[in-house]
């Protein structure tokens, strides 16, 4: 037996290897599956920036109406109110020297305006009302009792009239859905120099007037 060197059986064994995949098909095979190309794409160029312009600052566009107008100047102003005449000011009140009653000293004002009530004529609602701090310094806001109100005053807002001993008439405004009074009050209690612990007697007189009694 003949032996064969080792590099006539490799090209025997290439030979049979090619055929086998000449049988096969696998060459035209795996030249279909290899890229077109083996090298990258280039990147695409991009194109070259142009320098800005020069641009020159215009001036904004406005309205033909304004063009010819002088620029608005924005600062503070003081503003004039108009109708001073018809404002009430008061002065306010140093609320560092307020009168705080004791309870004595408000039942004892209590007992007397309730003792004044009971003198006054027949067939004129009346109820007595003690003065708190909310109805002389604070909010000057006065409720009145609600049922004498459901029962007496109108069902919508009025002004109603207070008239005090001296016959002095100060108009008010009354808000129905609160049960009180409030524009107005605070000139009656300022005027009559009202601190917590006083006791007035309201007596109606009429639809939208009230007696006052201090």
């Amino acid at each position: 037996m003949v032996k064969r060197s080792y590099e006539e059986f490799r090209k025997q064994r290439l030979e049979e290897n090619k055929k086998r995949m000449e049988d096969l098909n696998l060459t035209k095979l795996a030249h279909s599956l290899k890229p077109a190309s083996a090298s990258p794409k280039p990147s695409p160029m991009k194109p070259p920036r142009t320098p800005r312009r020069n641009t020159e600052l215009l001036p904004l566009r406005r309205s033909t109406r304004i063009v010819n107008n002088p620029a608005p100047v924005y600062k503070e102003v003081a503003v004039e109110f108009l109708d001073r005449h018809r404002r009430v000011y008061y002065k306010r009140r140093d609320l560092s020297n307020r009168v705080y009653a004791s309870d004595e000293a408000r039942a004892n004002a209590i007992d007397r305006a309730e003792e004044l009530q009971s003198g006054l004529e027949e067939g004129f609602p009346s109820f007595v009302k003690p003065m708190l701090q909310s109805h002389t310094t604070g909010g000057f806001w006065l409720g009145l009792p609600v049922p004498f109100c459901r029962k007496n005053l109108p069902k919508r807002d009025e002004t109603v009239c207070l008239v005090d001993e001296d016959g002095e008439e100060y108009n008010t405004v009354y808000l129905a859905r609160k049960n009180g009074l409030s524009g107005g009050w605070m000139g009656f209690a300022l005027a009559h120099k009202l601190v917590d612990g006083d006791a007035l007697v309201f007596q109606l007189v009429k639809r939208t007037q009230f007696k006052v009694v201090v």
